[in-house]
């Protein structure tokens, strides 16, 4: 069996971009920008057995957040979009399909021409 795998990022934006992209099923779960040691736990609990991964903005928000991920959820895989894009939702499906390939999420073929 496949291990199962969540994602989480900032926004509801950031969610349904990389749905878009992913060819999948994988639980996308959303920060919504500010989050602190204690709802990290909560808002995770349900998915410890899964392979996690965090894909953020860079920015200084989701700088914070990743700090805290890395802080309190060391095994998590950290996925990063250029700094020229700045966020998730902003990056070309064509980057967010190579940076989840990478990480070995299958995607949609379209977006990697």
């Amino acid at each position: 069996m496949d291990s199962q795998k969540v994602l989480i990022v900032e926004g509801g934006s950031d969610r349904k971009r990389l749905q878009k992209v992913l060819a999948e099923p994988v639980e996308i779960i959303c920060t919504n920008g500010t989050v602190s040691p204690y709802r990290i736990e909560e808002m995770l609990t349900p998915y410890e057995e899964f392979e996690m991964f965090v894909f953020l903005d860079a920015d200084e928000s989701g700088d914070k957040i990743r700090a805290l991920f890395k802080r309190y959820f060391p095994e998590a895989i950290h996925l990063y979009t250029e700094r020229t894009y700045r966020e998730v939702e902003t990056t070309p499906y064509r980057v967010l399909a190579a940076v989840l390939l990478a990480a070995n999420f299958e995607v949609h073929s379209e977006f990697l021409l």
